[in-house]
């Protein structure tokens, strides 16, 4: 079966580093769909802004593999627990298909083609998508479901300290966005040195910061886009 690319996700997310491990779960923040040339049919679009939310189904395109492991070691866990990738949302699956739930925020029809706005994704920035339907709330939403080991873990928040001339360094649309992305803490799981400096590229600035326990504290803000890759320094 070929599967096209329709769409890509135009996201503050340059580098993998950073990303929420869930969608919806930062929703401050915002993100455009900008559709491929062949689907760039405003007929396609019909009714669409009748719903709030939206299923993405898309491409782990920075984890694609030949290969596959029956276990991965999921990063909230430590990284040294195994568990079975069909019962975990690892992105090293037999195919490198990622599902996630969004808000439409809002469509917009350019010179382009139509434009999704939505917010609570959780993709990198260029993340190809394969296809969007309806989120249906009285089918697709399940309040009594278990969710296994992320029970355990899903109200985990850093403390931000955040001062206040680097916080002015960044865009004000922006702000609500990147302190709730260092509150989930965006490290990985099984990285707790206090004096390991890590590097975030959110937008076009890569943000500074350690974490001592519960507190995350920004040291430092670069205002050029200069990560190729997510950077931890000793």
């Amino acid at each position: 079966m070929e599967m096209k690319v329709i769409a890509h996700i135009k996201s503050d997310f340059p580098t993998k580093f950073g990303i929420p491990h869930q969608s919806g779960r930062i929703k401050e923040l915002k993100a455009e769909i900008v559709f491929e040339p062949e689907y760039q049919v405003a007929e396609a679009f019909r009714g669409i802004e009748e719903y709030t939310h939206l299923w993405l189904i898309w491409e782990f395109s920075q984890a694609v593999r030949k290969d596959w492991s029956p276990t991965v070691r999921p990063p909230r866990l430590g990284g040294n627990t195994r568990k079975g990738v069909f019962a975990t949302r690892s992105p090293f699956r037999p195919n490198p298909i990622g599902l996630s739930s969004v808000k439409l925020e809002g469509v917009e029809f350019t010179s382009q083609g139509p434009v999704l706005h939505v917010s609570g994704a959780d993709l990198m920035d260029g993340t190809p998508i394969y296809d969007i339907k309806p989120y249906l709330a009285y089918v697709d939403s399940h309040p009594e479901a278990s969710g296994g080991f992320t029970d355990q873990i899903q109200d985990h928040k850093l403390k931000v300290d955040f001062p206040a001339g680097l916080l002015e360094q960044v865009p004000k649309e922006k702000r609500a966005a990147l302190l709730a992305v260092l509150a989930n803490d965006p490290r990985p799981g099984y990285q707790k040195d206090p004096d390991r400096e890590y590097g975030m590229s959110f937008g076009n600035q890569d943000i500074h910061f350690k974490v001592d326990g519960e507190l995350l504290r920004v040291i430092r803000i670069d205002n050029e886009k200069k990560l190729a890759k997510s950077r931890i320094f000793s």
